[in-house]
């Protein structure tokens, strides 16, 4: 597994390099083939922001793409509360796999996420490339909550067409397909 440890507005001492990569390769137990794991380190420069201490990782398997982000006023603590999340989050995505697997439940019929605040400014502020995996409708729903989207765009394993599963505000999922 290739684990990338990089700082913004911080040097990334060997030290806190080595803790970083120590709690977070906890998660490979939970996770099946791991590829690549993005550990990002950053300091917020505004003084008013207690917990300035941020710690962002990204982890790409061969299946779902996981991703948390905490903070806290000292470096190692967010380290500590960004693994735990990222524990649980591991720990979920292996029972859904297995409940999957078991027929017991189906993702598009659970009631959603608590869902994200939209922006108020309606500009395109990032930009971001992935590969589209083939996946069904089920499987693209428990990627958009396992990354905390609001919707996920995939390749239909079924149809072989570009489809999007979207988070409903009455807690269901909503699936977009391409029409003639």
């Amino acid at each position: 597994m290739q684990m990338i440890v990089k700082g913004k507005n911080l040097e990334v001492t060997d030290a806190l390099r080595s803790y970083a990569q120590e709690k977070v390769g906890k998660v490979e137990k939970y996770l099946d083939r791991i590829t690549k794991t993005e550990i990002e380190m950053s300091v917020e420069k505004n003084p008013k922001i207690p917990d300035n201490q941020v710690v962002e990782v990204t982890v790409f398997s061969s299946g779902p793409v996981i991703r948390a982000k905490e903070s806290a006023t000292d470096m190692y603590q967010a380290i500590d509360l960004v693994a735990n999340k990222l524990e649980r989050q591991a720990r979920k995505v292996k029972k859904k796999l297995i409940d999957r697997s078991h027929h017991a439940r189906n993702p598009l019929k659970e009631a959603a996420l608590e869902g994200e605040e939209e922006e108020a400014e309606p500009v395109i502020v990032k930009t971001k490339s992935f590969p589209l995996k083939p996946m069904t409708p089920e499987e693209a729903c428990l990627q958009m909550d396992l990354v905390g989207h609001d919707f996920f765009v995939f390749v239909n394993a079924e149809t072989e067409e570009t489809n999007v599963v979207y988070r409903r505000k009455d807690g269901n999922y909503g699936l977009i397909e391409p029409g003639g």
